[in-house]
């Protein structure tokens, strides 16, 4: 069983910060891609950004310049560093990591429960 645990949402005011955190846990062999998405209410579930086991690093258009994917392989985290929060941001933040089990079998993708995120104006 694996699980990938979100922590880090919440209110914040336009313009300010936030960090979420997502780490994974359970019988991992590694961790090929890590990211995190986001659906907005009446919207479809978007990337917001993710990164790759060797660090590579995509983000959408949207958020570039304002957030910063990064990860600790040794812990199975990935963080999200949010700032310059604006309210058309808000949404429901989902963490997904493409998890291999054993090195012989092609990566499964999770998704972590999500995390609400809400920018005021």
């Amino acid at each position: 069983q694996v699980q990938l645990a979100e922590s880090g949402g919440g209110l914040v005011q336009s313009g300010g910060s936030l960090r979420l955190s997502c780490a994974a846990s359970g019988s991992i062999f590694s961790i090929d891609t890590m990211g995190w998405y986001r659906q907005a209410p009446g919207k479809q579930r978007e990337l917001v950004a993710d990164i790759t086991l060797r660090g590579t690093i995509n983000y959408a258009d949207s958020v570039k310049g304002r957030f910063t994917i990064s990860r600790d392989n040794a812990k199975n985290t990935v963080y999200l560093q949010m700032n310059s929060l604006k309210p058309e941001d808000t949404a429901v933040y989902y963490c997904n990591a493409n998890i291999r089990l054993t090195w012989y079998r092609a990566p499964l993708t999770h998704w972590g429960q999500g995390t609400q995120v809400a920018v005021s104006s």
